[in-house]
């Protein structure tokens, strides 16, 4: 049973469950069975329902740019490293066992996305307009703000670059096709599971701040603590696991905190709560919004530019994984159209150490993992037996050799493994891929970064104003009840 069918099934069963369970205190609040599609047609909640088509479009357009400008934008994974360390690999190695495993990749993947969908239902099942809206938001926002990081500050996995440190999500034999298919595996920074539930409980906050409460005398205080514990199980599953680095928990709580004061200011706008939406908007005010705040952008974007330029610069001298004696890794070749073709060059850094590599399409690899790793001589045997590519599936590489490959994936995902077969030492080994498809891909990249620059812009002047009005920063109200006050 794969994982989307699981995943489904889950959904079904328990967001009845948790709308339920976390609404027992409080039944005069639920919606009643019969009048759902009148709530949902009075509150607009169709809206809320466009709004995850429009995440899962925003999220396959970003990873759909994301290996084809890797060539200009290399990665920043060796800066990140020289930073912390092996410090993720001493929890890896502390904590380890198959059960822990386990559990930890139900819950990364499970109970995230989960999370994502149910919260929604539940703040709608439960009357509160206002929180439904804003956790929606949240979702689709916080894939905005994450984009010019992923595209532009790539770092690699902590399983691709600590010798030892085990992929033990990617490599479940169970889950690998799902991730090899929806996740690039060299955007670690920031950690999405750490800022979408850390934006809810962010906005959460806001929201009973601004009303004169605390969490505690909320309604749904049990919920916000529901989402609290899981969101702690992300922190240690993504550094457990071999996917994140430490430094990716404060700037996913960064990103958080940007899209939720975004939010939680536009909100009250966009359902009309203190008039018009534009009511007090005036071409005074818009000019000196786009001087500001546009003056705020352009410096992000030049901060962008500037590190584009930095890393073409050295990308030729760019290692892209580190493997210890007996560490195999992969790369994933995107699936392409008819008649594309990418050229994936693999070079061996090493000048004693051998290189080998196996070239298996990804849902063929499935049986080649097993006890949360690669099982080399099986996966090796896979890419011989079932190579579909013109060229030759498996080889080595002595040390400094390099290989050039044309590969077509036409319609799927293609692994390339990579092995070290000594028996000490770390092997470095630099991958590059030039997709066709990459001639306008870095001016989409930039364009689909600006909405994330405008929204830090809008957030930072924000906090501004209301500072240099001697008001609250949480304080949601339009700037034109400030005058009216």
């Amino acid at each position: 049973m794969s994982p989307v069918i699981v995943m489904t099934g889950m959904i079904l069963f328990l967001t009845p469950v948790i709308c339920w369970l976390f609404s027992v205190h409080d039944k005069e609040s639920r919606v009643k069975y019969g009048t759902w599609f009148q709530t949902i047609n009075k509150h607009r909640y169709y809206f809320h329902i466009l709004g995850y088509v429009v995440i899962i479009w925003w999220k396959n357009l970003t990873d759909g740019l994301n290996e084809s400008i890797k060539v200009q934008v290399g990665h920043w994974t060796e800066s990140v490293h020289g930073l912390e360390g092996n410090a993720v690999l001493w929890v890896q190695t502390t904590f380890e066992n198959d059960i822990l495993t386990t559990f930890l990749n139900f819950h990364y993947l499970f109970v995230y996305l989960f999370l994502i969908y149910v919260t929604t239902v539940y703040y709608a099942y439960t009357s509160d307009r206002d929180m439904t809206d804003k956790v929606t938001l949240n979702y689709l926002l916080i894939y905005a703000i994450a984009v010019p990081y992923y595209l532009f500050f790539n770092v690699e996995v902590t399983s691709s670059w600590i010798p030892g440190m085990d992929a033990l999500l990617y490599h479940d034999s169970w889950y690998s096709t799902f991730y090899a298919t929806h996740d690039p595996l060299d955007n670690a920074v920031p950690s999405l599971h750490v800022a979408i539930p850390f934006g809810i409980l962010m906005l959460n906050y806001l929201h009973v701040k601004s009303k004169g409460h605390t969490l505690r005398e909320w309604r749904h205080y049990r919920y916000h603590m529901f989402i609290l514990i899981n969101t702690i199980i992300f922190i240690f599953a993504i550094l457990y696991l071999g996917i994140h680095w430490i430094v990716d928990i404060p700037l996913g709580m960064i990103v958080g905190g940007i899209g939720a004061l975004f939010i939680h200011h536009l909100q009250p706008r966009l359902r009309n709560d203190y008039g018009a939406m534009f009511k007090g908007v005036t071409r005074e005010k818009v000019r000196k919004h786009i001087l500001v705040e546009g003056t705020i952008l352009l410096i992000l974007l030049a901060a962008i530019m500037g590190a584009i330029n930095h890393q073409e610069s050295t990308n030729d001298d760019q290692v892209s994984f580190r493997l210890g004696p007996g560490d195999s890794m992969h790369e994933i070749i995107a699936e392409m159209d008819d008649g594309e073709m990418v050229l994936t060059s693999i070079y061996n850094l090493d000048d004693s150490i051998t290189l080998e590599y196996a070239i298996i399409e990804v849902e063929l690899a499935e049986t080649g993992f097993d006890d949360f790793k690669v099982d080399w001589e099986a996966m090796e045997f896979l890419a011989e037996q079932h190579c579909k590519q013109e060229i030759q599936c498996t080889g080595t590489l002595v040390e400094n050799e390099a290989i050039d490959l044309r590969l077509q994936s036409k319609n799927v995902y293609t692994f390339i493994f990579l092995h070290h077969s000594g028996a000490e030492g770390i092997l470095e080994v630099q991958v590059e891929s030039s997709y066709d498809n990459s001639k306008n891909s870095m001016t989409k990249a930039v364009l689909l970064s600006l909405p994330s620059l405008y929204i830090t812009a809008f957030v930072a002047f924000r906090l501004y104003r209301l500072n240099n009005n001697e008001r609250q920063w949480f304080d949601p109200q339009p700037s034109h009840t400030w005058e009216e006050e």
